[in-house]
């Protein structure tokens, strides 16, 4: 009877082990029990402010006929993408900072991962055409109207789609198609790729191998044809004569520098490293700079250190409060 109660025992152990995983508890802030209410005043805040930012510089966009140029075009797309990355990553965080139970479905859990992951893949897509049209500005300026038109634009935004869209699908359905039977603690604040991959029971060599290089396409590439697009820009710079034009050439492109610096590098720390290195502290804090400063940053440096986007802001406030002057 000891026998066959120890063989039950070991079988209901090991049927508990295969039972799979349903739902993912997040871990992200556990560490942080205390300051979780401080820490939801904080995020709201910066999410509405970035919210507020993202809406009025869009809405100046659209409504100020001086900036119905391609450039301002896809800086209008850009923040409506960062508006919506930020709505799918940060709206489940503010709940969960609150939340007794923070918890996210499987099924959950994957499309939070598709959302985030075809938004940040069609930034990155977005940049390196940004980066296109910043080249044609400069170095074809007497074609560029011609070059860059309306349908050049649209063809720009739908292949960032595109990628975005296919590079997201392949990695999630990587990510989620083998079983979770170990655990369903997740150590982070949302569905990320490394702390998600770190609770599969079995882990496929070639399918990390195909994120990877998925992550590669999606990061390397566009930032190898940014890099092409501003050394041909500063090499036609150099070229002007005087300093002064110089100068103001160069800080017309210099947001969109800054901002591909910000974006690839958190994207490709977190994205490229090697597993090994995974560190969930380390990137929770990452990623929350990643998911709530960066969008609030960016419209804030297209705004602030562009004259004609400022002068644009302001005629459209005077136009909104004084209609009949």
């Amino acid at each position: 009877m000891e026998i066959i109660d120890g063989i039950s025992e070991v079988l209901s152990v090991e049927q508990v082990n295969e039972t799979a995983v349903r739902e993912f508890v997040f871990l992200g802030f556990s560490s942080l029990a205390r300051l979780l209410q401080l820490l939801f005043v904080i995020f709201l805040l910066l999410y509405l402010f970035t919210l507020g930012t993202n809406a009025i510089f869009t809405s100046t966009v659209v409504l100020d006929r001086a900036l119905h140029t391609p450039m301002y075009s896809f800086l209008a797309i850009l923040s409506c993408s960062e508006t919506c990355y930020t709505f799918v990553i940060v709206t489940k965080m503010l709940v969960d900072l609150l939340a007794q139970k923070k918890t996210i479905s499987f099924l959950g859990c994957a499309i939070e991962m598709f959302s985030f992951l075809f938004l940040g893949c069609f930034h990155s897509f977005l940049l390196a055409a940004m980066g296109y049209d910043r080249y044609m500005a400069i170095c074809n300026p007497l074609r560029y109207s011609v070059l860059v038109g309306q349908g050049m634009c649209l063809g720009l935004v739908a292949t960032a789609c595109a990628c975005g869209f296919t590079v997201s699908l392949v990695t999630t359905f990587l990510v989620f198609h083998l079983p979770f039977h170990s655990s369903n603690q997740l150590h982070h604040f949302f569905c990320d790729i490394s702390p998600v991959l770190k609770l599969e029971s079995q882990h496929s060599g070639l399918s990390q191998l195909v994120i990877f290089m998925l992550g590669i396409f999606a990061l390397v590439i566009p930032l190898l044809r940014i890099l092409v697009s501003y050394i041909c820009i500063i090499s036609a710079i150099l070229k002007i004569p005087s300093s002064v034009g110089r100068y103001k050439t160069f800080s017309t492109y210099a947001s969109h520098l800054i901002v591909v610096t910000v974006h690839y590098a958190y994207a490709s720390f977190i994205h490229l490293r090697p597993k090994t290195n995974y560190s969930s502290r380390e990137d929770t804090l990452i990623s929350v700079s990643y998911t709530i400063l960066t969008p609030l940053f960016n419209p804030m440096m297209y705004s602030l250190r562009n004259k004609e986007s400022k002068s644009a802001l302001q005629r459209t406030i005077s136009q909104t409060l004084y209609p009949l002057n």
